[in-house]
């Protein structure tokens, strides 16, 4: 933003003048709420999200500091039984095609729990986690993971290149749509790459986010949503070439796009860089329409999940919801579903048990209360891990309960 306020691109600095979509007012979707502060002032801030009409980086302002975000975060990868099975299975990929030995080095970023970093430290290869949370990196070392707390950018990179971990594989998962500043980022990772190193990072994909209408996983911790096109010119301004890219399912449709120096010769291209590129040009991503189609779809959407809920409500039906994930915070605060419409949520995560979800003050309480209370609806908030779900709580079957999946609109499984 600039000093008479007006918004402008994080990476390209032009002015931003259109919206993409604007999902009102919300909270900080981890900002969980105590039960003694029930009746506290709550902090709200817009999700208007626009688009730059120079790079099509479509981007979140910085209402909030990422240091308010993150240094106490309530997110524990750990929890999810797919997203270790994704790690795991990555790990053995990484060893095997950049030949990884017990001499390499290995940095991730955002390193959360050390849910991926375990995996290396089990096959004898070198680790450092990066993690801003210091409750979550306590978790971390707790098994074993060396972790750094701190915010990465290139400070972080300096000190950590001078301290002898300069990395041979740089891991981010989900954390390049988490920084304000992604110029400050990138170099940061170019810095701390050695020659002939290699960086692979995932992201949700922001063709598969329209397509798939999945507006929830639009929330403040989100300061970008991430095209190839966009992505590959931004790391492009600072020295580093994605020279292969991979489409995967995880989150409703995310890449994962390998990256070295400019001038790495190891690396060749990849064709799958080629037909992404013109995947996102046949969609229409170069240019203006394909970003004005989302927010129509969106607010259909929205009464859709209103009218199944109304509906089920009216016929004296209960419903639960499953998951109190950041995009079930964003669905249930732009919907307006509070408990007169969900009488609780679950989940696996203990450190969230006995608070609320922020802005609609719905409990979250340990799974087990499905089972006591035998609802007829169980709402999957994370819908992602849709099928995860459904198996863990197939029992509700057994009273005839029903899962309701909002994303991409309102459906009823059986």
């Amino acid at each position: 933003m600039t000093a008479s306020g007006e918004a402008v691109c994080r990476f390209c600095s032009a002015p931003l003048r259109h919206t993409f979509v604007d999902l009102g007012m919300s909270p900080l979707c981890e900002s969980f709420v105590e039960s003694e502060r029930l009746n506290e002032m709550e902090a709200f801030y817009p999700l208007h999200v626009w688009v730059c009409d120079r790079c099509f980086l479509v981007q979140l302002q910085e209402y909030v500091s990422p240091p308010a975000i993150f240094s106490h975060y309530a997110y524990f990868s750990s929890y999810s039984d797919t997203w270790l099975a994704h790690a795991r299975a990555y790990v053995g990929i990484a060893i095997d095609r950049f030949s990884l030995t017990k001499n390499s080095h290995v940095v991730e970023i955002a390193s959360n729990d050390g849910y991926l970093l375990q995996f290396f430290v089990e096959r004898g290869i070198p680790v450092t986690g990066v993690e801003p949370a210091a409750n979550v990196a306590e978790a971390a070392r707790a098994k074993g993971i060396p972790t750094v707390v701190r915010f990465f950018g290139d400070n972080a990179a300096r000190d950590l290149a001078a301290d002898e971990k300069m990395a041979d594989l740089i891991v981010g998962n989900n954390v390049l749509a988490h920084v304000p500043d992604i110029n400050d980022f990138v170099a940061g990772i170019r810095r701390l790459l050695k020659p002939d190193g290699v960086i692979t990072m995932e992201f949700p994909h922001l063709l598969r986010l329209v397509e798939g209408n999945q507006f929830d996983t639009i929330y403040h911790e989100h300061f970008s949503y991430l095209s190839f096109e966009v992505t590959r010119r931004i790391f492009e301004a600072h020295g580093l070439r994605l020279f292969d890219v991979e489409e995967l399912p995880t989150h409703g449709g995310s890449l994962r796009i390998y990256g070295c120096h400019r001038d790495a010769g190891r690396f060749a291209r990849h064709a799958r860089v080629d037909r992404l590129l013109a995947l996102e040009r046949a969609h229409g991503m170069t240019g203006p329409d394909f970003y004005r189609s989302f927010a129509p779809q969106v607010a259909a959407a929205k009464r859709k999940l209103l009218e199944l809920l109304i509906a089920a409500k009216q016929a004296g039906k209960s419903i639960a919801g499953y998951g109190a994930p950041g995009k079930g915070n964003t669905l249930l605060n732009y919907c307006g579903i509070r408990t007169d419409f969900l009488d609780y949520t679950v989940d696996r995560n203990p450190f969230k048990h006995g608070k609320y979800c922020p802005g609609t003050h719905i409990p979250i309480l340990p799974v087990d209360k499905v089972r006591e209370t035998r609802p007829d609806y169980l709402l999957i908030l994370p819908w992602n891990l849709r099928e995860e779900i459904t198996r863990q709580m197939a029992y509700i079957r057994e009273w005839g309960g029903r899962f309701i999946v909002p994303i991409p609109e309102a459906e009823v499984c059986p």
